[in-house]
């Protein structure tokens, strides 16, 4: 018989108690998100930013959930649009000496963990992750120290610091079929951070799982009974689900997966069908131009007494704009560091996560009738 275990709910683990004077703050974050630019503006940024990755003989790897513009930006000059496992594996292997990450700051650390000789910079350095925060590596080690016989799996949500101290990393595209894969083999798991994609996984796989007790402060807005409401309002669409999300949202989804999963049913759904997406919403720019048939709309955040009823975005990822592409390529911001010896160790996680994706495409299942996903071109881990 397998077991779940969690560990106990604190203060200290549980994200949403924040630090309002520090970089936790999730109003620390929206004060520096940039303002939005005129057209003139834009365009003009647009232009220098593309001549100068050209001239520096740069690359940018975009994630789903940065603004528009960057998106655009990355696909214009040969860069990649992804998620964050598409996005490890482009930077490693594009030939480019200076990688330009737009994201938070552990897609940034995952780059040049990979890609040690190369150089790495992002827009913003103080773009971070709840899920990053609410693990810190003293008290994560101290966990891993007590349970010695287990297997320790991370989030790529994570510390350069924690992905050393794991055995493997995932993304919420392939660690259904990892950690499947472990279980097979009569491992018992140590998982980290995120709880929600953690119980998840062990539903679904019914693997032996010690949890650490993270959360990403957007998935884990979005509301079960607001969902419902909002389902009976369209009967006929279909919902879409990133396994962040808490379990009275993923149990009304018709498909689970990871931000490349969930854009890869919208683009092989029907003409004119509509979707209730509960995932950050600036996944919504690369769906309205690879699906424009499609009608999507955001799942709700809020609750009853609320003023709004979605506000899924998270504002670490906000704080990404043109100006910072700029900045860091002129100036030289923005560089990300890694310790030599704790990226040697982080690499080893990584690599083991990509060299398993290689070997096992067929492994990539997406809760969909049972349609196997592997690796999409322009998409990423479908």
């Amino acid at each position: 018989m397998t077991a779940s275990t969690t560990i106990p709910i604190s203060k200290e683990f549980d994200f949403p108690l924040q630090n309002a004077e520090g970089e936790t703050c999730t109003a620390h974050a929206w004060a520096k998100v940039p303002p939005q630019l005129s057209t003139a503006e834009r365009d003009a940024l647009m232009q220098k930013s593309a001549e100068l990755l050209k001239a520096r003989n740069a690359v940018l790897v975009a994630h789903y959930y940065v603004d528009g513009d960057l998106q655009d930006l990355a696909l214009a000059t040969g860069g990649c649009v992804s998620d964050s496992l598409e996005m490890a594996r482009f930077g490693r292997d594009h030939e480019a000496q200076t990688l330009v990450v737009a994201g938070v700051r552990f897609m940034g650390e995952s780059a040049k963990i990979l890609s040690p000789e190369k150089t790495v910079l992002m827009p913003d350095l103080d773009a971070t992750c709840s899920l990053d925060l609410g693990c810190p590596i003293d008290e994560f080690s101290a966990f891993c120290d007590a349970h010695p016989d287990r297997k320790v799996v991370v989030y790529a949500n994570t510390s350069a610091a924690v992905k050393a101290r794991a055995d493997w990393m995932v993304t919420s595209s392939c660690a259904l079929a990892i950690v499947n894969h472990l279980k097979d083999k009569g491992e018992k798991i140590l998982w980290a951070p995120d709880r929600h994609l953690g119980k998840y996984i062990q539903q679904q796989t019914g693997a032996d799982m010690l949890m650490w007790q993270g959360a990403c402060i957007v998935h884990d807005e979005f509301k079960g009974l607001e969902l419902d409401l909002l389902r009976k309002q369209y009967p006929g669409a279909r919902i879409l689900v990133h396994p962040e999300s808490p379990t009275s949202v993923v149990q009304q989804a018709d498909v689970v997966g990871s931000t490349s999963q969930l854009l890869k049913a919208v683009i092989d759904g029907a003409e004119g069908e509509t979707f209730i997406v509960a995932t950050d919403n600036g996944i919504m720019h690369r769906m309205r131009q690879l699906a424009p048939g499609k009608k999507l709309i955001e799942a709700p955040t809020a609750g009853n007494s609320a003023t709004c009823k979605s506000c899924a975005h998270c504002p670490w990822m906000a704080m990404n704009a043109l100006q910072g592409v700029v900045d860091c390529l002129e100036k030289g911001t923005g560089e990300v560091f890694v310790d030599a010896e704790i990226g040697r160790k982080a690499a080893g996680c990584i690599t083991r996560m990509l060299d398993f994706v290689k070997e096992h495409p067929e492994a990539l299942v997406v809760k969909d009738g049972g349609r196997l996903a592997g690796m999409t071109p322009g998409i990423g881990a479908a």
